[in-house]
This record gives C-alpha cells, sequence and structure tokens, in this order.
C-alpha cells in the first residue's frame, strides 16, 4: 500500500507539529487508508498488528474531531489491558500536544478511582480504559457516555478472548447509536465480523498489505499426530531438539493449563499465560521466561501480544488456531532480529484442511516431518552425553578410576566393553526415570498422558453428578476445576481424572472427605481392562 507524507492528508497544522516532533514523516498502511476513511465518517475495521501505527490511525482523526469548547467525553476508547490503555494514552497525548483544550484520561483497575473521578468532573473528552473500570464509572454515575461520538474497540479479538462482550454490549447501550464505531485488531475471526454487522453501519475493511505479515525467517513444518498422542509428540520434539526457549501454543485457557502441567509433571521447566491470569500473575511469567527461569511458555493467541523476546528457537502450534491470521501472528514470535525460528504445527484428522487454508493465505508451502522416534531421541541423548564426557575427560583428574577401568581390562573385558555397558546403563537409568516421572508414581490407572484416574467409591445411588464431584475436588484442593478431566459416574462408584501432578494432594486431602454429606474413600484406580 502506497506511503504518502502526513501534510498531503487534510490534518490540522497542530497535529502536523505534534507528528513531526515524533518523528514521523511518512504514514504507515494502516494510517493511509485508515485517517482519510474515519475523517470522511465511515465505520471501519482495521486490520493492525502492533507496531503499525493503528494508535494514530485512529487517534488522528478523533482528536481533529473533538469539540474542545464541550467537555463532556465525545470519544471513548476500550482496550483490553491496563499497558494498551496507558500506551494509547500515552500516544494522544503526544498527538495532541498542541491542541488547546483537549483533555484525555486513561481509566483502569489498579489506579486510585478518586483520582479518576476528580479529572472526570474537570471535563474529559477522550476516555481510555478496559471494560471494567469503564462499567465501574458508569455505575457510580461519575461517567456520562451520553455525548459520545466514537466508540473505538482496540484489539477487539484480545477482548472476545478474555469475555469481555456482556461488558462492551452493557457500554453500548449507552452510547448514542449515531456515533461512529471502529474496530482494530491484529486477527479478523469471524465473531468480529458478526459484531460489525451487529454494531457498525456500512463498515469499511482497512487491511495491513499481506506481506507485511508473512516473516520469512521461519521454517515452517507439521506432523500428523493422533490427539492421545499429541504431549508425546511434543516432549520428543523438545528433546530432540532442545530450544532454550520455547513457545506451545493451545486454542483455549484450559488446554493450556493442562498442557503446562503435563510438562512439568514430566520434569520439563514450563509456565502457563492467558487472559484468565491477573497483570501481576502475567509479569510474574513473563519475567521468568524473558530471564531464562523457565524454557517452555505455554500460551494462548490472548497473551502473545504481550511476548516480544527475540531468542524464541521454536514455536508449537499445539492446537491448529481457529483462524488463519492466529497462525501468522503466533509465528510471528519467533525467527527475530535476524535470527531463524522452526514453527511446529501439530495435525489432527480433520485440520489437515485447516493447514491447507493457512498455505493458501501465507502463500508458502508447510513441509510435513515425520515424528521423531524413540531411537532419534536416544541418538540425540547419546552425542550429548558423548560431548560432556569429553569435556569432562578434558577437566577432570581421573588417576584412581583409570586403575578401576585397567583392573577390569585385566579380567578380560575390552576398553569398548566397558565404555558401552556404562554407556548403556546411564541410558537405561535415565529412561526408566523418564516412565517414573510419567506415571508419577501411579503406576497405570488407565488415564490419558499426564492424568491419573482416581476411584471414588460412591455413584448415582448416592445423588452424585459430575458438579458434585468437581464442586468438591476444586473446592478443597488447589486445583482448578476446569483441569479436572473426564468423570464416568456409576451406580455405586465413580472414576474421576486429575493431572498428575495434582493426583497427590486431591487423594491426601479428599481421603475420608464428604461429596453430597456422603464420606468417601477414593484411591488410584486400576487400569482399565482391555
Amino acid at each position: 500500500m502506497q506511503k504518502i507524507k502526513f501534510n498531503e492528508l487534510n490534518i490540522s497544522k497542530e497535529i502536523l507539529m505534534a507528528v513531526e516532533e515524533m518523528g514521523f514523516e511518512e504514514t504507515t498502511p494502516i494510517q493511509t487508508n485508515a485517517i482519510p476513511k474515519i475523517m470522511d465518517g465511515n465505520d471501519i475495521i482495521g486490520q493492525a498488528q502492533t507496531g503499525t501505527g493503528k494508535t494514530a490511525a485512529f487517534g488522528i482523526p478523533i482528536l481533529e474531531a473533538i469539540n474542545p469548547k464541550n467537555k463532556n467525553p465525545q470519544a471513548i476508547i476500550l482496550c483490553p489491558t491496563r499497558e494498551l490503555a496507558i500506551q494509547v494514552s500515552e500516544e494522544l497525548k503526544k498527538l495532541s500536544k498542541y491542541k488547546n483544550n483537549i483533555s484525555t484520561l486513561p481509566v483502569y483497575g489498579g489506579q486510585s478511582i478518586g483520582r479518576q473521578i476528580k479529572a472526570l468532573k474537570k471535563g474529559v473528552q477522550v476516555i481510555i480504559g478496559t471494560p471494567g473500570r469503564v462499567m465501574d464509572h458508569m455505575r457510580r454515575g461519575t461517567l456520562n457516555l451520553k455525548h459520545i461520538d466514537f466508540l473505538i474497540l482496540d484489539e477487539v479479538d484480545v477482548m472476545l478472548d478474555m469475555g469481555f462482550i456482556d461488558d462492551i454490549e452493557t457500554i453500548l447501550k449507552d452510547i448514542p447509536k449515531n456515533r461512529k464505531t471502529l474496530f482494530f485488531s491484529a486477527t479478523i475471526p469471524h465473531t468480529i465480523r458478526r459484531l460489525s454487522k451487529k454494531y457498525q453501519n456500512n463498515s469499511k475493511f482497512v487491511k495491513v498489505a499481506h506481506e507485511k505479515l508473512t516473516v520469512p525467517s521461519i521454517e515452517q513444518y507439521y506432523f500428523e499426530v493422533r490427539k492421545g498422542n499429541k504431549l508425546k509428540v511434543l516432549t520428543r520434539l523438545i528433546d530432540l531438539y532442545n530450544p532454550e526457549l520455547s513457545l506451545v501454543f493451545c486454542n483455549t485457557r484450559k488446554e493450556v493449563d493442562r498442557v503446562n502441567m503435563q510438562l512439568q509433571a514430566r520434569g520439563y521447566s514450563s509456565d502457563a499465560i492467558h487472559g484468565g491470569l491477573n497483570q501481576n500473575q502475567r509479569d510474574h511469567v513473563m519475567n521468568k521466561f524473558k530471564n531464562g527461569i523457565i524454557e517452555i511458555l505455554v500460551s494462548t493467541n490472548v497473551a502473545a501480544r504481550g511476548i516480544d523476546v527475540e531468542n524464541i528457537e521454536i514455536v508449537f502450534n499445539y492446537d491448529v488456531p481457529f483462524d488463519t491470521d492466529y497462525y501468522v501472528h503466533r509465528i510471528g514470535r519467533t525467527g527475530r532480529a535476524g535470527n531463524t525460528g522452526k514453527a511446529f504445527t501439530f495435525i489432527v484428522g480433520k485440520d489437515i484442511y485447516k493447514l491447507k487454508d493457512i498455505q493458501k493465505y501465507i502463500k508458502k508451502n508447510i513441509i510435513r516431518k515425520n515424528i521423531p522416534t524413540l531411537d532419534d531421541i536416544e541418538q540425540v541423548k547419546i552425542e550429548q552425553i558423548q560431548n560432556e564426557l569429553m569435556d569432562y575427560i578434558d577437566q577432570k583428574h581421573l588417576g584412581k578410576y583409570i586403575n578401576y577401568i585397567e583392573n577390569l581390562i585385566d579380567n578380560d573385558y575390552t576398553a569398548i566393553e566397558i565404555a558401552a555397558a556404562l554407556l548403556k546403563q546411564t541410558m537405561e537409568k535415565e529412561n526408566a526415570e523418564e516412565k517414573k516421572i510419567e506415571r508419577t508414581n501411579f503406576g497405570d490407572t488407565g488415564a490419558e498422558a499426564g492424568m491419573v484416574r482416581l476411584f471414588i467409591n460412591k455413584g448415582k445411588r448416592d445423588n452424585i453428578s459430575p458438579k458434585h464431584i468437581v464442586g468438591a475436588i476444586s473446592g478443597e484442593t488447589s486445583l482448578s476445576g476446569d483441569l479436572i478431566g473426564v468423570i464416568d459416574i456409576y451406580e455405586n462408584f465413580t472414576f474421576v481424572e486429575v493431572p498428575s501432578a495434582s493426583g497427590h494432594e486431591v487423594l491426601n486431602i479428599m481421603k475420608n472427605n464428604q461429596i453430597r454429606g456422603n464420606t468417601i474413600n477414593i484411591e488410584p484406580a486400576k487400569p482399565k481392562a482391555v
């Protein structure tokens, strides 16, 4: 898309001065197309990622339309997180530097609401806020939206994924219908198009040039896997490539938590991040990832925008994304700062059709790879042991140990036989330890990978239903209800699957506890009959 000079746009000298001071000369593609359309009075859907200048794309037309004599809120910008609200607010302040009597205010949780109320009473024309805090002000009667001319939803896909749709619709009820409505989003799933039909008036679609979305320095591959084998394939690939930092993307929060717990149970250094965590929790996890305290970050699409780490080596699409745009956004987390990266996508059954759509969209063939075998993994581990052994020989004094080996040689064993026996013994111990971790000391209970199946001696005759099982376990233990797996209730007993890492806690706390007034006995289940 052609770039133009800002002075070629029909904008005021005050905005031009601010733009020049900010160091901008040419418009970005999203600004080139969006600013004139908004200033002509159109509703728009703008597809733009962070760093494409989208804030100025909607900020400049809004500031030009504000009536400085009217101290009522005339524009409201809804953002999914306080960080984005602050970022947008700061940029609008820079853009409005030479516009007299225009006031902007960010409103978000974690900041004194009293200070916000005081600022609102003085008069604010542009509100930038998170849905929750905006609704709080509406309930208090401290924010009047009856004079709003512009509604902007920034990062709409994130807000929808975070469950803000009800809040957004509540806010919309208080805003005049003759407003201008602008959507900006890095991805455009079908839900946004449906929202547009409901709340926009003949909106114009503005999209960043397609080539801007692709990253040529990423090697892209896919693996055809069975659903139940995803975790096994993931761990094999991690063992094979041994990345210092890697990202694992899942489609739901529940799956993110499940995969993270399964990885931790197997001894991998991982953590999870998604929209269900509060800001302090997200910051804590991200700092651990950036500082290399954890090596694997399991994430949803929602959390991806906050991941800006240069040395991520591999992105795993554990689940194929629902929308092709998400695929591009996910894999863009690797291959940065001139580095090459890898993107591995797991394909289950009909996912192959989604893959074809993705390939058509990115105009690039994604190469099929074979799942690494146990022999492949063993070969890599042997090479690692060999390298470590050579370093050890070079650095350590081995005097008395050489004598031990010489004694074995005197007993008709060759040096090669002794070395091979030691290597085999090392590998067998490592494999045995991995199996021990995988079973988490429960043995085979017939559960899916990463889970343990528990037996409870109460069932249908005791008027127990799945919600009672979930409520009892999540209420008494630290295990979240959405991480509890398959529940099978029979007449006299029940089976329930929980993550292996939480198995001991659930057994210890729930033993002789009660469900619906019934004292229960709980123990690891026996394997399912074949």
